[in-house]
């Protein structure tokens, strides 16, 4: 549920930005709905809204989601703003390559890397397959930057706008299943060891 919460704004702006432009009236006021900047609009008060539900339901926000709403905020606002997608076509990759960063940094500050810290609760793994796994996530967040920013700069059109939906989730899907596979035979492993 968590994840669908997650994707929930960024659907209804794949949604609003293959829409026809057309003009709607809402509260006395009419608006232009379709399209990359309407969709912005859209994105930042459909994150603020979910976004904002969660934080008022959990009294926080992950660190994932707080780097996504102030990204959106940002990027999405200075789309509206100056009516120029370039904004936001960087929001994708920025994101991404902050994500490399941290799962990178974690090796060197602290005790456990940031996967480890994500994920230690749920199973046991020797320190060089903790090490291994966050690695991993560096390159993965790293190449998903790299792939978003090919697909909204040199990539013509709005094909950038199917990236950023289907491409990451898709990508994110099937790295997640190599994780499952790799990890599954420490999760067997582990079981192996608790029971009696």
């Amino acid at each position: 549920m968590k994840q669908f919460i997650d994707f929930l704004p960024l659907i209804i702006f794949f949604i609003v930005a293959k829409m026809d432009p057309r003009e709607v009236s809402a509260f006395g006021q009419t608006f232009e709905l379709g399209g990359i900047i309407s969709a912005t609009a859209v994105l930042i008060a459909t994150s603020i809204i979910v976004y904002g539900l969660l934080w008022y339901k959990q009294k926080s926000l992950e660190k994932s989601q707080m780097i996504t709403v102030v990204a959106v905020l940002l990027l999405g606002g200075m789309t509206v703003l100056f009516q120029d997608e370039t904004f936001l076509k960087w929001k994708a990759p920025i994101v991404n390559w902050l994500f490399a960063t941290a799962f990178l940094a974690s090796r060197f500050i602290g005790q456990k890397t940031l996967i480890e810290r994500m994920m230690d609760h749920a199973m046991t793994l020797p320190p060089p397959v903790w090490s291994k796994l966050n690695m991993s996530w560096v390159i993965f967040f790293a190449l998903l930057g790299g792939a978003n920013w090919f697909a909204a700069f040199m990539i013509p059109g709005d094909f950038w706008v199917d990236f950023k939906v289907f491409g990451n989730l898709g990508l994110t899907f099937a790295f997640v299943i190599i994780q499952m596979l790799f990890l599954g035979r420490y999760i067997k492993e582990d079981e192996a060891e608790k029971s009696p």
